[in-house]
Protein backbone atom coordinates (compact mmCIF):
# COMPACT_ATOMS: atom_id res chain seq x y z
CA UNK A 1 0.00 0.00 0.00
CA UNK A 2 3.09 2.50 -0.31
CA UNK A 3 2.19 4.03 -3.55
CA UNK A 4 -1.58 4.81 -1.99
CA UNK A 5 0.14 6.41 1.18
CA UNK A 6 2.54 8.06 -1.66
CA UNK A 7 -0.62 9.42 -3.54
CA UNK A 8 -2.44 10.60 -0.24
CA UNK A 9 0.54 12.54 1.33
CA UNK A 10 1.73 14.28 -2.34
CA UNK A 11 -2.83 15.37 -2.81
CA UNK A 12 -2.62 16.75 0.52
CA UNK A 13 0.87 18.66 0.24
CA UNK A 14 -1.06 19.64 -2.83
CA UNK A 15 -4.19 21.14 -1.38
CA UNK A 16 -2.52 22.43 1.93
CA UNK A 17 -0.26 24.71 -0.72
CA UNK A 18 -3.24 25.78 -2.69
CA UNK A 19 -5.02 26.69 0.79
CA UNK A 20 -2.01 28.63 1.71
CA UNK A 21 -1.89 30.68 -1.35
CA UNK A 22 -5.03 32.18 -1.23
CA UNK A 23 -4.68 34.44 1.44
CA UNK A 24 -0.97 34.94 0.65
CA UNK A 25 -1.97 36.04 -3.25
CA UNK A 26 -3.74 38.89 -1.71
CA UNK A 27 -0.54 40.37 0.52
CA UNK A 28 2.03 39.56 -2.20
CA UNK A 29 -0.14 42.06 -4.58
CA UNK A 30 -0.12 44.45 -1.66
CA UNK A 31 3.58 44.30 -1.12
CA UNK A 32 4.16 44.66 -4.86
CA UNK A 33 2.29 47.40 -5.32
CA UNK A 34 3.68 49.51 -2.20
CA UNK A 35 7.32 48.22 -1.68
CA UNK A 36 7.86 50.13 1.59
CA UNK A 37 9.51 49.17 4.94
CA UNK A 38 6.55 49.88 7.23
CA UNK A 39 4.15 47.77 4.70
CA UNK A 40 6.71 45.01 5.00
CA UNK A 41 6.88 45.24 8.57
CA UNK A 42 3.07 45.18 8.81
CA UNK A 43 2.73 42.15 6.04
CA UNK A 44 5.57 40.26 6.57
CA UNK A 45 4.63 38.55 10.10
CA UNK A 46 1.35 37.70 8.19
CA UNK A 47 3.01 35.95 5.83
CA UNK A 48 5.91 34.49 7.72
CA UNK A 49 2.70 33.03 10.24
CA UNK A 50 0.46 31.54 6.88
CA UNK A 51 3.85 29.86 6.08
CA UNK A 52 4.38 28.41 9.66
CA UNK A 53 0.97 26.59 9.22
CA UNK A 54 1.73 25.19 6.09
CA UNK A 55 4.72 23.84 7.41
CA UNK A 56 2.82 22.85 11.08
CA UNK A 57 0.36 20.80 8.56
CA UNK A 58 3.08 19.20 6.88
CA UNK A 59 4.71 18.15 9.76
CA UNK A 60 1.93 15.80 11.22
CA UNK A 61 1.75 14.13 8.39
CA UNK A 62 4.98 13.31 7.96
CA UNK A 63 5.60 12.41 11.42
CA UNK A 64 2.37 9.96 11.68
CA UNK A 65 3.68 7.87 8.72
CA UNK A 66 6.55 6.87 10.55
CA UNK A 67 6.35 8.99 13.86
CA UNK A 68 9.33 6.29 15.43
CA UNK A 69 11.88 7.11 12.62
CA UNK A 70 13.01 10.46 14.43
CA UNK A 71 16.07 11.12 16.60
CA UNK A 72 16.26 14.42 16.72
CA UNK A 73 18.49 16.35 19.74
CA UNK A 74 18.99 19.99 19.88
CA UNK A 75 21.14 21.12 22.52
CA UNK A 76 21.04 24.63 22.29
CA UNK A 77 17.98 27.46 23.73
CA UNK A 78 16.22 28.98 20.70
CA UNK A 79 14.19 31.94 20.48
CA UNK A 80 11.34 33.08 17.77
CA UNK A 81 11.84 36.91 18.41
CA UNK A 82 15.16 36.49 17.34
CA UNK A 83 17.81 36.40 14.00
CA UNK A 84 19.76 33.02 13.01
CA UNK A 85 22.33 31.97 10.24
CA UNK A 86 21.70 28.09 9.50
CA UNK A 87 23.70 26.09 8.17
CA UNK A 88 23.31 22.37 6.77
CA UNK A 89 25.02 19.74 5.11
CA UNK A 90 22.67 18.48 1.96
CA UNK A 91 21.80 15.16 0.73
CA UNK A 92 18.50 15.33 -0.75
CA UNK A 93 15.20 17.50 -0.78
CA UNK A 94 14.33 15.66 2.01
CA UNK A 95 16.45 17.96 3.98
CA UNK A 96 14.34 21.07 3.79
CA UNK A 97 11.12 18.75 5.07
CA UNK A 98 13.26 17.80 7.74
CA UNK A 99 14.33 20.72 8.56
CA UNK A 100 11.07 22.80 8.63
CA UNK A 101 9.65 20.21 11.07
CA UNK A 102 12.28 20.18 13.61
CA UNK A 103 12.50 23.86 13.92
CA UNK A 104 9.38 25.22 12.97
CA UNK A 105 8.29 27.60 15.70
CA UNK A 106 11.52 27.21 17.90
CA UNK A 107 12.99 29.83 15.52
CA UNK A 108 11.52 32.23 12.70
CA UNK A 109 10.54 30.97 9.60
CA UNK A 110 13.82 29.64 7.27
CA UNK A 111 14.31 31.70 4.33
CA UNK A 112 16.39 29.32 1.70
CA UNK A 113 18.88 30.82 -0.86
CA UNK A 114 16.83 29.80 -4.71
CA UNK A 115 17.96 29.19 -8.42
CA UNK A 116 16.34 32.08 -10.49
CA UNK A 117 14.66 29.52 -12.60
CA UNK A 118 12.21 28.42 -9.43
CA UNK A 119 10.82 32.23 -9.38
CA UNK A 120 8.53 30.91 -12.60
CA UNK A 121 7.40 27.29 -10.95
CA UNK A 122 3.36 27.83 -10.54
CA UNK A 123 1.69 29.05 -6.92
CA UNK A 124 4.89 28.46 -5.24
CA UNK A 125 7.31 31.05 -6.90
CA UNK A 126 5.09 33.70 -6.07
CA UNK A 127 5.24 32.60 -2.37
CA UNK A 128 8.67 32.53 -2.37
CA UNK A 129 8.74 35.59 -4.02
CA UNK A 130 6.22 36.80 -1.62
CA UNK A 131 7.99 35.88 1.38
CA UNK A 132 11.27 37.21 0.15
CA UNK A 133 13.01 34.29 -0.11
CA UNK A 134 16.08 35.56 -2.44
CA UNK A 135 16.28 34.17 -6.08
CA UNK A 136 20.23 33.53 -7.12
CA UNK A 137 21.64 33.09 -10.90
CA UNK A 138 24.06 30.22 -10.67
CA UNK A 139 27.00 30.88 -13.02
CA UNK A 140 29.59 28.74 -14.25
CA UNK A 141 33.15 29.08 -13.28
CA UNK A 142 33.93 29.91 -17.21
CA UNK A 143 31.24 31.96 -17.08
CA UNK A 144 32.81 33.79 -13.64
CA UNK A 145 36.32 33.86 -15.57
CA UNK A 146 35.45 35.68 -18.44
CA UNK A 147 33.11 37.99 -16.37
CA UNK A 148 33.88 38.32 -12.91
CA UNK A 149 30.95 41.00 -12.43
CA UNK A 150 28.49 37.90 -12.34
CA UNK A 151 29.66 36.99 -9.14
CA UNK A 152 28.80 40.71 -7.61
CA UNK A 153 25.58 40.61 -9.23
CA UNK A 154 24.51 37.70 -7.11
CA UNK A 155 26.29 39.00 -4.13
CA UNK A 156 24.48 42.50 -4.04
CA UNK A 157 21.06 40.07 -4.35
CA UNK A 158 21.91 38.71 -1.61
CA UNK A 159 22.58 41.78 0.02
CA UNK A 160 19.27 43.50 -0.96
CA UNK A 161 17.76 40.27 0.30
CA UNK A 162 19.09 40.64 3.93
CA UNK A 163 18.62 44.13 4.27
CA UNK A 164 15.01 43.43 3.65
CA UNK A 165 15.50 40.26 6.76
CA UNK A 166 16.36 42.92 9.08
CA UNK A 167 12.99 44.31 9.51
CA UNK A 168 11.26 40.85 10.97
CA UNK A 169 13.05 38.22 12.83
CA UNK A 170 14.80 35.61 10.23
CA UNK A 171 16.34 32.59 10.15
CA UNK A 172 18.67 32.76 7.02
CA UNK A 173 19.26 29.07 5.57
CA UNK A 174 22.36 28.18 3.44
CA UNK A 175 23.25 24.85 2.15
CA UNK A 176 26.81 25.67 2.21
CA UNK A 177 28.16 22.80 -0.03
CA UNK A 178 25.88 24.31 -2.35
CA UNK A 179 24.86 21.26 -4.43
CA UNK A 180 23.34 17.92 -3.02
CA UNK A 181 25.92 15.20 -1.61
CA UNK A 182 26.80 11.60 -4.02
CA UNK A 183 29.85 10.24 -3.88
CA UNK A 184 30.48 11.09 -7.64
CA UNK A 185 30.50 14.54 -6.62
CA UNK A 186 32.92 14.02 -3.49
CA UNK A 187 35.44 11.98 -5.99
CA UNK A 188 35.21 14.71 -8.60
CA UNK A 189 35.60 17.00 -5.86
CA UNK A 190 38.94 15.18 -4.00
CA UNK A 191 36.54 16.18 -0.98
CA UNK A 192 38.98 15.84 2.02
CA UNK A 193 35.70 15.09 3.86
CA UNK A 194 34.26 11.49 4.33
CA UNK A 195 30.61 12.20 4.39
CA UNK A 196 30.28 15.86 2.93
CA UNK A 197 31.56 18.09 -0.09
CA UNK A 198 33.64 21.03 0.06
CA UNK A 199 31.73 24.09 1.78
CA UNK A 200 31.28 26.84 -0.46
CA UNK A 201 32.25 30.08 1.87
CA UNK A 202 30.73 32.94 -0.51
CA UNK A 203 27.25 32.66 0.41
CA UNK A 204 27.83 32.37 4.29
CA UNK A 205 30.03 35.17 3.98
CA UNK A 206 28.26 37.82 2.12
CA UNK A 207 25.60 36.87 4.63
CA UNK A 208 27.51 38.18 7.64
CA UNK A 209 28.37 40.87 5.73
CA UNK A 210 24.76 42.39 5.72
CA UNK A 211 23.45 41.75 8.62
CA UNK A 212 26.26 39.66 11.10
CA UNK A 213 25.39 41.61 13.83
CA UNK A 214 21.91 40.82 14.19
CA UNK A 215 22.07 37.09 14.27
CA UNK A 216 21.91 36.07 17.74
CA UNK A 217 23.93 32.58 16.18
CA UNK A 218 24.70 30.52 13.57
CA UNK A 219 22.83 27.19 14.09
CA UNK A 220 24.68 24.00 12.45
CA UNK A 221 22.13 21.40 11.58
CA UNK A 222 23.45 17.61 10.39
CA UNK A 223 20.85 15.52 9.15
CA UNK A 224 21.89 11.65 8.80
CA UNK A 225 20.14 9.19 6.69
CA UNK A 226 21.75 5.59 8.65
CA UNK A 227 19.05 3.78 6.39
CA UNK A 228 19.96 5.50 3.28
CA UNK A 229 19.60 8.93 1.58
CA UNK A 230 15.28 8.96 0.63
CA UNK A 231 13.35 10.77 -1.58
CA UNK A 232 10.40 12.83 -1.05
CA UNK A 233 8.33 9.48 -2.98
CA UNK A 234 10.09 7.24 -0.05
CA UNK A 235 9.39 10.12 2.60
CA UNK A 236 5.40 10.42 1.32
CA UNK A 237 4.48 6.63 1.47
CA UNK A 238 6.35 6.28 5.11
CA UNK A 239 9.64 4.45 3.68
CA UNK A 240 12.24 7.48 4.48
CA UNK A 241 13.88 4.72 7.28
CA UNK A 242 15.54 6.29 10.07
CA UNK A 243 16.25 10.36 10.15
CA UNK A 244 18.84 11.45 12.58
CA UNK A 245 19.14 15.43 13.20
CA UNK A 246 21.84 17.56 15.30
CA UNK A 247 21.21 20.82 16.06
CA UNK A 248 23.67 23.01 17.73
CA UNK A 249 24.23 27.09 18.27
CA UNK A 250 27.97 28.44 17.14
CA UNK A 251 28.80 31.93 18.22
CA UNK A 252 29.52 33.87 15.41
CA UNK A 253 33.26 35.84 15.59
CA UNK A 254 32.82 39.45 16.23
CA UNK A 255 35.48 40.25 13.60
CA UNK A 256 33.47 38.36 10.74
CA UNK A 257 30.62 40.26 11.09
CA UNK A 258 30.44 42.99 8.29
CA UNK A 259 33.53 42.31 6.63
CA UNK A 260 34.56 41.69 3.25
CA UNK A 261 34.88 38.54 1.64
CA UNK A 262 35.48 39.33 -1.72
CA UNK A 263 38.35 41.99 -0.66
CA UNK A 264 40.02 41.12 2.64
CA UNK A 265 42.35 38.14 2.09
CA UNK A 266 43.24 37.39 6.02
CA UNK A 267 39.19 37.63 6.51
CA UNK A 268 38.98 35.14 3.53
CA UNK A 269 41.59 32.85 5.09
CA UNK A 270 40.39 32.78 8.16
CA UNK A 271 36.65 32.35 7.93
CA UNK A 272 37.74 29.17 5.52
CA UNK A 273 39.75 27.78 8.19
CA UNK A 274 36.74 28.67 10.63
CA UNK A 275 33.95 26.66 8.51
CA UNK A 276 36.65 23.69 8.09
CA UNK A 277 37.29 23.48 11.33
CA UNK A 278 33.01 23.03 11.37
CA UNK A 279 32.71 20.90 8.64
CA UNK A 280 35.74 18.06 9.92
CA UNK A 281 33.35 18.08 12.99
CA UNK A 282 30.14 17.51 11.63
CA UNK A 283 31.94 14.82 9.15
CA UNK A 284 33.06 13.15 12.48
CA UNK A 285 29.59 13.23 13.90
CA UNK A 286 28.38 11.50 10.81
CA UNK A 287 30.58 9.21 11.05
CA UNK A 288 29.79 8.06 14.77
CA UNK A 289 26.09 8.45 14.39
CA UNK A 290 26.11 6.14 11.53
CA UNK A 291 28.57 3.96 13.71
CA UNK A 292 25.49 3.99 16.26
CA UNK A 293 22.73 3.56 14.21
CA UNK A 294 24.27 0.09 12.65
CA UNK A 295 21.47 -2.76 12.94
Amino acid sequence: MAWLTGLLSATLLALNTLACFVPILPLALLKLAVPTPGVRRRVDPWLNAIATGWISRNSRWITRLQPEIWDVQVNSDLRLDDWYLVNCNHQSWVDIFVLQRVLNKRIPLLKFFLKQQLLYVPVIGLAWWALDFPFMKRYSKAQLRRNPALGRKDQETARRACEKFKLVPTSVMVFAEGTRFSPARRQTQSSPYRNLLKPRAGALATTLNAMGTQFRSMIDATIIYPDGVPSFWHLASGRAGRIVVRIRQITIPDNFCGADYASDKAFRSAFHHWLADQWKAKDDEIDAVMQDQRP
